[in-house]
């Protein structure tokens, strides 16, 4: 009999333990409200999932709406609205000519971009989210973007800015619903753009090579370099003291190796060196890895095709599918394999 009062009254204080416990916890919810954060788990995916409403914790990386931005000029760093970031950034790196919807893709691009460093911070921004150079992304100040542009236009470009940046608003690229980490882009294509892996040696599920047609129009679509052979050794030499390149044997010295499937260098011989497309185009400062080379009497002429790294979206290429009559979700879907355009 005591062993079973016992074991009766043991089960009722359980009971009762655990009531006590969810009516603390019911308490505690409605007296504290949940805060929008940024949960910063990193994932196999190489992205960061966000999460609108999540707990407060120590684990977790509030995001409030603004974004600390080191402007390098006046070497300290401003906290902005994060649509103010974004006004600034779409008027530093895509041409206010373009269309609407080509506008509106980079607009996304570029919130997305600035949301995932608010995480992945910029190394050389003291502190800040990002800078305001290519190191990251361009930004330059609304008051200085309207003092560039002539008096009978700067109302026509405000707005057109302004509405790219409102019709977007708090919309940024998701992969598996988890934030892009990387949302990559430059000017011009040469007809295709270039896989992550052939570009950066790592691989990005929604950073594939993709098609990218009518961008011939570019003024950035072709470019010749020409480097006088003592330049050109000088150069390497100083750099790679192996190569030992020379003039009297450089034709036969510098060698296109290989090439990748979009059409970029893989590797090129030059001397004893092999070196990579990219860091050869880095080296003599080229207009992108997809180059091929000539021999004049002095000089090796150098023709490159596109502008920038190739990897996501093609900012011309986006300018020409929306003339063609595609959105910017037509164009982010196309240029970002696999990804959605989602409001945080």
């Amino acid at each position: 009999m005591y062993r079973r009062n016992f074991n009766k009254n043991y089960a009722h204080l359980i009971i009762y333990s655990l009531l006590i416990v969810c009516l603390i916890t019911f308490i505690w919810l409605i007296c504290f409200k949940f805060k929008g954060k940024i949960d910063s788990k990193l994932t196999k995916d190489n992205n960061y999932t966000i999460k609108k409403f999540v707990l407060d914790s120590s684990d977790k990386m509030e995001f409030n709406g603004k974004i600390k931005v080191y402007i390098t000029e006046e070497k300290k760093v401003m906290e902005l609205d994060l649509e103010d970031y974004v006004f600034g950034v779409l008027s530093g790196e895509m041409p206010i000519s373009f269309e609407l919807e080509a506008l509106k893709s980079q607009a996304v691009a570029a919130r997305t971009y600035g949301l995932s460093k608010t995480i992945n911070k910029c190394s050389a921004g003291n502190g800040a989210d990002v800078c305001d150079t290519v190191h990251c992304q361009v930004y330059k100040p609304k008051e200085k973007i309207i003092a560039t542009w002539s008096k009978d236009k700067k109302d026509e470009y405000s707005s057109k800015l302004s509405k790219a940046v409102k019709e977007t608003e708090g919309q940024i690229l998701t992969y598996n619903g988890s934030i892009v980490l990387y949302a990559q882009y430059f000017s011009t294509s040469w007809g295709k753009t270039e896989d992550s892996l052939a570009a950066f040696k790592r691989e990005v599920p929604y950073l594939k090579s993709v098609t990218s047609e009518g961008e011939e129009i570019s003024n950035r679509y072709k470019s010749t370099v020409k480097i006088s052979y003592s330049d050109l050794i000088k150069t390497v030499n100083s750099k790679y003291p192996k190569s030992k390149l020379s003039s009297s044997k450089i034709k036969s010295q510098v060698k296109i190796l290989s090439k990748n499937k979009s059409g970029s260098v893989n590797e090129i011989k030059l001397g004893d060196t092999v070196m990579s497309g990219k860091d050869f185009r880095m080296l003599l400062n080229l207009n992108s890895a997809n180059f091929t080379i000539s021999f004049s009497k002095n000089t090796i002429d150098i023709n490159c095709l596109g502008y920038g790294h190739g990897v996501g979206m093609s900012q011309w290429g986006a300018n020409v599918m929306a003339k063609k009559g595609s959105n910017y979700i037509d164009i982010l879907t196309h240029y970002y394999t696999g990804v959605k355009v989602e409001k945080i």
